[in-house]
């Protein structure tokens, strides 16, 4: 008599239906993970296109299709989860200094700041740049911003936010209500049961080989597995848009279908000139520092692939470069948005091609009437948002082992905390990090204008004197 057999449904050894699927998109995650970790870096980006939407006047449908187009042309471009978020510098002068810079005027900062990079870029300048600059520099300015975010989400989550100009207010949030307490922390604890401290995914594969003799360690494994396999992120975040419609439905009155028109805005001498002086000058260096180089540094840390320097000034470039001109919000990749991404599960570009493809449909369906329904967003969920993306790319400073790397980081970092300048940070921490080589120099083996009897160069590798 012919036996069968048949596979559990959740068998460890159970074929990988999907497979083929998986390998063709290049998926190094569940297909779940990828869309919870688009959602990673929103925590960043809603509050600041909120705000520069109801104070500045900036076109929120145009800003969604451009950066929509972005986020997939970067995610095919780099092949990881690379961010398309504000350039926050800009955002910060233009909704806080009076008077409030204008739509021309922001153009005109971020074509600046595009045109700087895009020119250090081809010129090969920010590869020199790249190779130059300490790594404990980098991970001081990185544990600053990673920080500075982290400070900000807990403010987020503690305290009343004016929806206008997303300033906290002396009063704190209440603990019951659609945008109380309660529902920030119930959202906060949701994320941490489901990701842990975000390396479950990671190390999965070694604790099936190492705890397979264990009927406990395999029931474990599975409760892991199915754990992170759940889109915390994505579910949180669609909650909050729930919550958006029942906390004012009103907004089903005021949503209106359609995009606003495409228009190239008038740029006059004035706009370029107080762009540059009061925006594009702090922007610059933050760019080239997190946008650029920490992005790089951070790649390397996160999915073992060293990106091009070049590429990434010379992708900031271009998208600046054409989407300012029509009014969008000038952009640029940040070490922030990539590790909050990766926190909440993106390991591939295709996390950010579902992201653009979201912005693409917001924008063209709903245009800038989107704003009303950002409006009532809870704040405390973006402040949860927010504290992993802090988190996560603070713990990139982990690998500083040595007493004099960490020591050049954690001053680094606290000169750009307390300045609130990542690059009066960098600039102390470079600094240092040249005066503890040159206490250690070893000035006996300089040889460099030395000469030997006969006149040719000393030999530098000549055994040292015996004194």
């Amino acid at each position: 008599m012919e036996t069968t057999t048949t596979t559990p449904l959740l068998s460890d050894d159970a074929p990988d239906r999907f497979g083929w699927l998986r390998r063709r998109l290049r998926l190094k995650n569940p297909l779940s993970s990828e869309l919870s970790g688009a959602v990673g870096d929103l925590g960043t980006f809603i509050p600041i296109v909120l705000t520069l939407t109801l104070v500045s006047n900036l076109d929120l449908s145009t800003t969604l299709i451009f950066t929509g187009f972005y986020n997939i042309a970067t995610g095919l471009l780099f092949d990881i989860p690379m961010p398309v978020q504000p350039m926050k510098s800009i955002a910060a002068v233009a909704v806080s200094e009076i008077p409030h810079l204008t739509p021309s005027q922001i153009a005109a900062a971020g074509a600046s700041t595009a045109a700087t990079l895009l020119l250090l870029g081809a010129t090969g300048a920010m590869s020199l740049l790249y190779n130059l600059i300490p790594l404990p520099v980098v991970r001081g300015v990185q544990l600053s911003q990673g920080l500075q975010f982290a400070f900000t989400a807990i403010k987020y989550v503690r305290f009343n936010y004016d929806s206008a100009t997303m300033k906290p207010s002396s009063i704190t949030r209440s603990w019951f209500g659609l945008d109380g307490l309660v529902l920030a922390l119930a959202a906060l604890l949701f994320i941490i049961l489901s990701t842990g401290s975000g390396n479950d995914r990671d190390v999965s594969i070694e604790e099936d080989v190492a705890e397979s003799s264990s009927n406990v360690s395999q029931s474990r494994r599975k409760r892991l597995r199915i754990l992170s396999s759940i889109p915390s992120a994505l579910i949180v975040f669609l909650i909050g848009l729930v919550l958006c419609f029942i906390r004012d439905p009103s907004i089903f009155k005021d949503v209106k279908f359609g995009p606003s028109k495409f228009k190239i805005l008038k740029i006059t001498w004035d706009d370029w000139k107080i762009g540059f002086v009061r925006a594009a000058i702090p922007q610059i260096p933050l760019s080239v520092l997190n946008s650029v180089i920490a992005v790089c540094k951070l790649s390397n840390d996160l999915f073992d692939k060293e990106l091009s320097a070049t590429r990434v000034s010379v992708s900031v470039g271009v998208m600046n470069l054409v989407g300012c001109w029509f009014g969008a919000m000038p952009v640029c990749h940040g070490a922030g948005g990539l590790a909050g991404q990766y926190r909440f599960g993106a390991r591939s570009g295709l996390s950010v091609v579902f992201l653009g493809v979201g912005k693409l449909i917001v924008g063209l369906v709903f245009g800038n009437s989107f704003v009303r329904i950002l409006s009532q967003f809870p704040i405390g969920i973006l402040g949860v948002l927010l504290l992993f993306a802090g988190i996560e790319l603070a713990m990139a400073s982990k690998d500083m082992n040595t007493k004099e790397d960490s020591f050049i980081m954690l001053v680094c970092a606290a000169v750009s905390m307390t300045g609130s300048s990542a690059a009066l940070g960098f600039g102390c921490g470079v600094v240092l990090y040249l005066l503890l080589k040159l206490r250690t120099l070893d000035c006996s083996s300089v040889t460099l204008f030395s000469r030997s009897n006969d006149g040719s160069p000393a030999d530098s590798e000549a055994a040292p004197r015996v004194v």
